[in-house]
């Protein structure tokens, strides 16, 4: 079973292109951009593959 880790973190209007780059290097899928608080902010969730935990 693939399990999932979540992430939240704003985007900024300016640079989501440099954002959303630098977080699919690290393995992030973007899942959905929501308003934030103010117009020139907005929130990025991601999701990634949990990595299993050797014993």
């Amino acid at each position: 079973m693939t399990k999932w880790e979540y992430m939240t973190a704003p985007l900024l209007v300016h640079a989501t292109k440099q954002i959303l780059d630098n977080f699919g290097e690290d393995g992030w899928e973007l899942v959905q951009v929501v308003p934030g608080p103010n117009p020139e902010q907005l929130v990025a969730y991601f999701k990634r593959e949990k990595k299993a935990a050797h014993a």
